[in-house]
């Protein structure tokens, strides 16, 4: 992980409502799926369900990088 990168994610959890949000969503796909993750074996419904939340929380990830990286653009600016 670059230099800062944590102090601006705790910065954006504190002034960022939309940052907060998509923090609790990354966290509560994890969390989903690592209950499949635990399963000896999976139906396919829950293997569908594991590829929908791969790509969910990579999404979420994506959109948090995606905030680091302006609020990262917009101080090099300031």
């Amino acid at each position: 992980m670059e230099s800062g990168t944590l102090e601006i994610k705790e910065l954006l959890l504190q002034s960022s409502e939309v940052f907060r949000r998509l923090v609790l969503e990354h966290s509560s796909y994890d969390e989903e799926l690592a209950k499949l993750t635990h399963k000896n074996f999976l139906s396919e419904e829950e293997k569908v369900k594991e590829v929908t939340l791969k790509k969910m929380k990579l999404h979420v990830k994506d959109q948090m990088e995606m905030m680091i990286y302006q609020y990262r653009q917009k101080k090099s600016k300031g």
